[in-house]
């Protein structure tokens, strides 16, 4: 079997840093081009030293795992806690490429040898490039995913509502995007459903105009006499009357009132 030096440490360079920039992204660590290029660069150095290594297999695959704990110590630029997330992370998507490759070389019928890894000559290298692209886009989109929903969580909030004698208990949305206010105060939003259920027929105290992507309107404005999110007490919060569609929570908070929570 004839092996380019230069093809496989290109080869490995480049998926050994596909790997590691997703782990930093996984792990939501900052990725430093240079760092990240130095470790992809000695996880290339490594892939044409370990054949050389004649060792047990356990031992081998021991001297193996430590080399890319090293990588990924190495990219991370953080403390103990990221490190360990980022080494988590890039062998964890280490073992799903793997496992892609197994599946595509068994469908395509390429032969490997157990336990010395695929053909170089039998393995199309874009084959191999195509699998990691495949990877890079599933994982970017799934950890984007993951995190907004993440955030999405943190910023729900339990809300206590009292109008008059009238309490309610629902879950609010601390969006960074409600900067409303009436008479310099701000001002929460409600669906048309909830108005009615919350104020019972209290008359509003004025109007605010609304404009969203569906356009521009004109909305009653309600006074809420005591809103309670997780202990923190705020006195005659204005309410107005919105779109709020969603199944996880009935108010969307103004953004002062989350930072006073």
């Amino acid at each position: 079997m004839t092996v380019y030096v230069e093809f496989a440490f290109a080869e490995n360079f480049l998926l050994d840093g596909l790997l590691l920039y997703l782990a930093l992204k996984c792990a939501r660590a900052q990725v430093k081009p240079l760092r990240l290029f130095l470790a992809a660069a000695i996880g290339g150095g490594e892939a044409l030293l370990f054949p050389l290594i004649s060792l047990p297999a356990f031992l081998l695959y021991l001297v193996k795992f430590m080399g890319g704990a090293i990588l990924a110590l190495i990219a991370a630029k953080g403390g103990v806690k990221t490190s360990l997330l980022v080494a988590c992370a890039f062998f964890a998507l280490t073992f799903v490429l793997g496992g892609m490759l197994v599946a595509v070389y068994s469908f395509f019928g390429i032969a490997y040898v157990e336990g010395e890894g695929y053909l170089v000559e039998g393995a199309p290298v874009a084959m191999v490039l195509a699998c990691g692209g495949i990877l890079l886009i599933v994982v970017t989109r799934a950890a984007r995913a993951f995190y907004r929903h993440r955030q999405r969580k943190k910023d729900l909030l339990p809300c206590r509502m009292t109008v008059g004698e009238n309490t309610v208990r629902w879950t609010g949305l601390a969006d960074s995007g409600n900067r409303l206010s009436f008479r310099g105060k701000p001002v929460c939003v409600v669906s048309a459903l909830g108005a009615l259920v919350l104020f019972k027929g209290s008359p509003p105290v004025g109007r605010l105009r609304i404009s969203t992507v569906n356009g521009s309107r004109v909305s009653p404005v309600f006074v809420c006499d005591r809103l309670e999110l997780e202990g923190k007490v705020n006195e005659k919060v204005y309410f107005t009357v919105g779109e709020v569609d969603s199944r996880e929570y009935s108010v969307i908070l103004h953004t002062s009132l989350e930072e006073r929570s």
